[in-house]
């Protein structure tokens, strides 16, 4: 941790308590994000559920990344994660993407809808609170919802039909606005 970072955020009118708090609420949702979209992509069986597995997976991949990503600036803040996963889970700022009763194509696309754009919402909040205040946070957090907001054009564009402008990672889990931070 760096208390001179810390206290430059502070004196820029960030409530690090609060921040960590977010980023901590953020973290616990890209981690169970990651948990459950492998039960998501488990369950997108047959011919419709093979069309969408790739997508699924970049997520997946690209959620884990920002779990990833987040965790450092979390410790550089003076924070830590909880030392107990179920703690740690119960925290995520977003509701479980959970495995619909009826895991059809359909159901599970509308999870994952559900799942991005509340992750979009975070992301959007965490940009508004560090703005022009935290310039590293930010940074992390716009480049985390760069990639939320294509992964909720995908599956919307997956489930209304609508186009996306959705182009194919070059390999899977690529996090193209995130990467930088995984260095």
């Amino acid at each position: 941790m760096s208390e001179h970072n810390r206290r430059l955020v502070e004196k820029a009118g960030i409530d690090v308590e609060k921040l960590l708090d977010m980023l901590l609420k953020a973290a616990a949702a890209e981690f169970t994000t990651y948990y459950y979209y492998t039960v998501l992509r488990n369950h997108a069986a047959g011919l419709e559920g093979e069309t969408i597995k790739e997508i699924v997976e970049d997520a997946r991949l690209e959620d884990r990344n920002h779990f990833e990503a987040l965790v450092p600036r979390i410790y550089e803040l003076g924070g830590e994660l909880p030392r107990d996963i179920v703690e740690f889970s119960k925290m995520a700022w977003c509701r479980d993407a959970y495995l619909p009763e009826e895991p059809t194509v359909e159901n599970i696309l509308k999870v994952l809808l559900e799942a991005e754009r509340c992750a979009v919402g975070v992301y959007t909040e965490i940009c508004n609170y560090t703005m022009g205040k935290d310039p590293r946070t930010y940074d992390l957090a716009l480049a985390i919802l760069h990639e939320e907001i294509e992964h909720e054009a995908w599956f919307e564009e997956l489930l209304t039909g609508k186009p996306s402008g959705h182009f194919r990672r070059s390999k899977p889990g690529e996090s193209p606005f995130v990467s930088k931070f995984l260095r």
